[in-house]
């Protein structure tokens, strides 16, 4: 009988240094500094001990290189592995899992430029697309 990997779902700073590490790529604890955005300043000693946390979790490892004698910590989890559960809790408490009133929300509350509307009506093609498939192949199982 195996087990799915189980991890809590990361604080806010973990969520935060996850982000940096998925977009930069593996890093440093000073780059990982550098790299985050909510411009609260933070001791070199604190983000280390949440980054060595987060490794007991198994949110993040060590990397076969070195900065010289600093570690490099890469993610051991990807994006769609933290903000699918993320996102459909939220969706479900907030939303009453209404996925619709989800998006209408953040649609409206921000402002999305004419690039973004085209390429939510490309994603809003390819789901309908796939859809598609899979109802004409069980269909035509029956």
């Amino acid at each position: 009988m195996s087990k799915k990997p189980t991890f809590t779902q990361p604080a806010e700073l973990e969520l935060q240094i996850l982000g940096t590490l998925w977009e930069h790529g593996p890093g440093t604890v000073r780059q990982v500094m550098e790299w985050l955005s909510d411009g609260k300043d933070r001791a070199y000693t604190s983000v280390l001990s949440v980054m060595q946390v987060m490794q007991k979790k198994g949110l993040l490892g060590l990397a076969d290189e070195r900065d010289g004698l600093a570690h490099i910590f890469k993610p051991l989890v990807s994006r769609e592995q933290i903000v699918t559960p993320l996102l459909r809790g939220l969706v479900t408490k907030v939303f009453g899992g209404s996925t619709r009133v989800a998006v209408q929300h953040l649609l409206q509350a921000d402002a999305v430029n004419g690039q973004e509307i085209d390429e939510l009506r490309g994603l809003l093609d390819e789901l309908e697309a796939q859809q598609g498939k899979k109802t004409s192949g069980s269909k035509s199982k029956n």
